[in-house]
């Protein structure tokens, strides 16, 4: 997987009818890194995720993978390098687990869509996706019998059995206790290091800065800042994105935490 990319060139989005989100992102991800994506509600975190996965037409600038434009490719390509997990997803019925997660092998093309039996492909990509997430008991439950923490981990096994290059997951950590935040965070780390290139959107600057090698800051559909933890969780870049509505600790051990401020007093 060396050498590839996949990049935001002076990237222009948004939706029709508003103005736009993202305005001139220029940011380029490399095979075998891990790099949380964080920034305010309505920074144009999820906005620019869509767009590196092809599923959201730049209005401006453009998204390309590997030198070439995304818009050029076409979804079945796409979802052969790229695997999108968005915040939200609700299925039409209840799948079993192993049904669920066999429709993300089958986007890559593995098996046809109408099989009645999962082919060797299928079945062999379907596997090793629960092993990765740690889910290999859950393969026959349904998913509305599931939690919200189990489920979420089945929808990233699902991603997984696309078997893409990219991994590009939106909140993946969202409704998990903090062992399963740990171990799902420490996953997509160990994912990156054999060479997936890997952009997680998350609120928790804290688990971002504890497992991922670069954090980026996005703020009002800019990029405020990217780098090591250490340089991003400074007063300086975090103050363009949340203002005052945080404070540092100090860590002795690696960059330090991110605490929400006490709102002022009213005065009296």
């Amino acid at each position: 997987m060396g050498g590839m990319s996949l990049a935001a060139r002076a990237l222009v989005a948004g939706y029709p009818g508003a103005p736009a989100v993202l305005r001139g992102i220029d940011l380029e991800l490399a095979a075998g890194r891990f790099l949380c994506l964080l920034g305010p509600n309505g920074a144009g975190k999820s906005t620019l995720l869509r767009a590196l996965a092809g599923l959201l037409p730049p209005a401006a600038g453009a998204a390309e993978l590997d030198g070439s434009p995304l818009a050029a490719m076409p979804p079945p390509a796409r979802a052969r390098k790229i695997g999108f997990l968005p915040q939200e997803i609700q299925p039409a019925w209840s799948f079993s687990v192993e049904e669920a997660v066999a429709l993300g092998a089958r986007v890559a093309g593995h098996g046809g869509w109408f099989e009645t039996r999962p082919g060797p492909d299928t079945r062999r990509a379907v596997t090793r996706a629960l092993e990765l997430v740690g889910a290999t008991e859950l393969a026959a439950a349904r998913l509305d019998e599931l939690s919200g923490g189990e489920r979420r981990r089945v929808l990233v096994a699902s991603v997984l059995a696309q078997e893409p290059d990219w991994l590009l997951l939106d909140e993946p950590a969202a409704m998990l206790d903090l062992h399963h935040q740990a171990a799902l965070f420490d996953l997509l780390r160990r994912l990156a290091r054999d060479g997936f290139g890997v952009l997680c959107v998350t609120h928790d600057l804290n688990l971002a800065a504890a497992f991922a090698d670069e954090l980026v800051l996005l703020a009002g559909g800019r990029l405020a800042a990217r780098g090591a933890p250490a340089e991003v969780l400074r007063p300086e870049p975090l103050a363009r994105a949340f203002g005052d509505g945080f404070r540092l600790v100090p860590d002795a051990d690696g960059p330090p935490a991110v605490l929400p401020a006490a709102p002022a007093a009213p005065p009296l």
